[in-house]
């Protein structure tokens, strides 16, 4: 199978220094094919790994799936490299009798970058998709020491990271009774969106959703794309160490999500949701 990391050449300068060569481990991208019913639907670039889970993850972020029954089989597609090899770059969805396949109006009809999320969705209508779970009603409130520890907490757990400086990740937090958070899932990516969507696989494949009571810390900024996606999972908390966009906090706010950023040691910005926070004040 595809490697997460690969090794390459590389040329070491500096000032203080002659140039070297020397071996450089790289994140992994490579092209996944997702198909539904052995029919193409999207095609995203990604880091080889928790295949089924992105792509169970991204159906939930499209309105297919909301629980583990709605999926009959994920599994491998044909595909080969050019030495003939598997290549595990094609994954196949087969739905349970009565789960409404997509639209096909809306297939991603051109290849979706590792930046973006919903690059080529067909029509802008489709973009705010309605979730099935009622976020707004979900009682989690998280203390601010704790949701300001989150990024450390996630940064300790990013293994492929600290070898190749490339990814970006997704952490998952449940939060009990009195604010305390609990690591419960990881995932990386060099794409953001595919590191949120590989959690969310993770959750629907191990029948969570909705994921109330959770934290979705994210190591990158929070775009329009990341909240929806929270919200499509029933997650009412986004937060992360860069800022957010305009859309991502008006869709906040309509969801009823807490949206945090620039969580960065002792301070970070509400921007939606303020009141999930517990602070000594």
């Amino acid at each position: 199978m595809a490697r997460v990391t690969q090794r390459r050449p590389v040329l070491r300068l500096s000032l203080d220094g002659e140039p070297r060569q020397r071996a450089d481990r790289v994140a992994g991208e490579e092209p996944l094919e997702i198909r539904i019913g052995e029919t193409s639907w999207s095609v995203t670039m990604r880091t080889p790994g928790d295949d089924f889970e992105l792509a169970a993850g991204f159906l939930v972020s499209e309105g297919v799936l909301t629980r583990r029954d709605d999926v009959v089989e994920i599994g491998y597609g044909p595909g080969v490299n050019p030495d003939g090899t598997a290549s595990y770059n094609v994954v196949d969805v087969r739905l349970a009798p009565g789960v409404r396949p997509p639209d096909p109006d809306r297939a991603r009809q051109v290849y979706t970058s590792s930046s973006c999320g919903i690059c080529g969705t067909a029509s802008i209508d489709a973009v705010r998709q309605t979730s099935s779970f009622d976020v707004a009603a979900d009682p989690m409130r998280v203390a601010l020491g704790e949701l300001l520890a989150l990024p450390d907490r996630l940064r300790a757990a990013q293994r492929v990271f600290d070898t190749t400086g490339g990814t970006h990740a997704a952490g998952l937090f449940t939060i009990d009774d009195d604010g305390r958070a609990e690591l419960v899932c990881v995932r990386e990516d060099v794409g953001r969106h595919n590191a949120v969507d590989k959690v969310v696989g993770w959750a629907v494949r191990e029948d969570r959703l909705p994921l109330s009571r959770t934290v979705l810390q994210v190591s990158g900024r929070a775009s329009f794309e990341l909240v929806q996606k929270a919200w499509m999972a029933g997650i009412p908390a986004l937060a992360a160490v860069s800022a957010p966009s305009s859309l991502a906090v008006e869709l906040a706010a309509e969801a009823g999500l807490l949206l945090a950023g620039f969580s960065r040691g002792r301070s970070l910005n509400v921007y939606a949701g303020g009141e999930r926070v517990l602070t000594s004040a």
